[in-house]
């Protein structure tokens, strides 16, 4: 059972807070070499990624230049590390605004805008729409404003696509193409080994 905990924790304790990346964060990967997470992409604080060195857990694929010290020796940071044991994928995709931005690819499914997003229930609340990923679409805040709380066919706009539950599979692939602001250099192999070559 206790194998079980540290396996679910290697799928949540990453870093979320872009403050928490500006030093040296490790990224990890499952045994099969693909990050462990897209989004949040799967990093951790360098020591926790030393931490995991020490207990075995992991294998340092890539380092940086910086070392750490400890009362009898000094070691690089690890900047990539592999586990050792697979961890099997989640199976479903939390409902969250992130995730729902990232399904829809950062823009209004309404009009294809891409900034000042915020979402929008397909079926107003007022006339008994659920919150479900089947249900909310991003949305820019004028179409938000120009839908207000009528149905679809009353407001003039239409769906650029059916909102839906998104398999595990269908985030890794738009994950990909929306990269962190914060890559460091050894972690390229490992992001995109499935992109195309650029000629």
């Amino acid at each position: 059972m206790l194998d079980e905990h540290h396996h679910r924790e290697f799928r949540t304790q990453f870093v979320r807070e872009p403050a928490g990346l500006r030093h040296h964060p490790a990224l990890v990967l499952n045994a099969d070499y693909r990050p462990l997470s897209y989004y949040p992409l799967s990093l951790w604080p360098w020591q926790e990624a030393i931490k995991a060195v020490f207990l075995d857990r992991v294998t340092i694929i890539a380092e940086y230049e910086e070392v750490v010290r400890s009362q009898r020796q000094v070691f690089r940071i690890p900047s990539v590390v592999v586990l050792k044991d697979y961890v099997r994928p989640q199976k479903r995709v939390a409902f969250t605004r992130f995730n729902l931005f990232l399904r829809d690819e950062f823009c209004c499914q309404y009009c294809g805008a891409k900034g000042d997003l915020t979402f929008d229930h397909v079926v107003p609340r007022s006339r008994g729409g659920v919150t479900s990923w089947e249900n909310v679409v991003a949305a820019c805040s004028p179409c938000n404003l120009r839908k207000a709380n009528r149905s679809l066919r009353h407001s003039g706009l239409s769906l650029r696509r059916r909102p839906h539950q998104p398999s595990p599979d269908e985030m890794h692939a738009v994950g990909r193409r929306f990269p962190p602001n914060h890559l460091h250099d050894s972690w390229m192999d490992f992001l995109y080994w499935d992109a195309e070559l650029e000629s």
